[in-house]
């Protein structure tokens, strides 16, 4: 499994986020495993609003930028999601750079981890879906943060120790599945 590739998207660009310290400890609890696991900020990667004319599943992608955000996708076997949720639902700019792209998310894996003032459930579900329209295969396990007793004055990303456990259930699940979708993909 060491040529798997998983990709931490972190999905959010506003100012101030918390996105930045929960992905910082998604890699960091991913780190030493036998699986190669990257950060894809969406902040480096400005997409605007849905400019393609032609719908993703074509593949007929005119645009540089959008050109550019199908390789970066592209490279991957999964994914784990890194979501706000920004009433009830997930970021616009997640979904937005979700909606951008079609076959370069198929028969891939994608875990979840989320955070707000419910601990971002809502936004997961909707991701949920979202992934299966695009074919992506998304694990049980998730990682649901509240923003009231996992980060300290609503900012610093403060986790407690019960989520090591549960982080590491979810790269297994990823994994598995990125590793058995690989052979449909090769």
């Amino acid at each position: 499994m060491s040529d798997l590739r998983i990709a931490v998207i972190l999905g959010s660009t506003r100012p101030g986020r918390n996105g930045k310290g929960v992905a910082d400890w998604v890699l960091a609890q991913a780190a030493g495993r036998d699986v190669s696991y990257d950060l894809v900020d969406l902040a480096d990667h400005p997409l605007p609003h849905l400019d393609e004319a032609v719908p993703p599943s074509y593949g007929a992608y005119q645009n540089d930028h959008t050109k550019r955000w199908a390789e970066t996708i592209a490279q991957y076997d999964g994914y784990v999601f890194v979501t706000p949720e920004y009433n009830h639902s997930t970021s616009g700019v997640l979904k937005n750079a979700i909606d951008y792209l079609y076959g370069e998310w198929n028969n891939k894996a994608a875990g979840f981890v989320s955070y707000g003032s419910l601990g971002g459930t809502r936004a997961i579900e909707h991701l949920r879906g979202i992934s299966a329209e695009l074919q992506l295969a998304d694990v049980r396990q998730q990682l649901s943060f509240s923003l009231f007793t996992d980060f300290e004055n609503f900012s610093t990303f403060t986790p407690g120790p019960q989520y090591t456990d549960a982080a590491q259930t979810l790269f297994d699940q990823v994994e598995a599945w990125a590793g058995a979708l690989k052979t449909l993909r090769s």
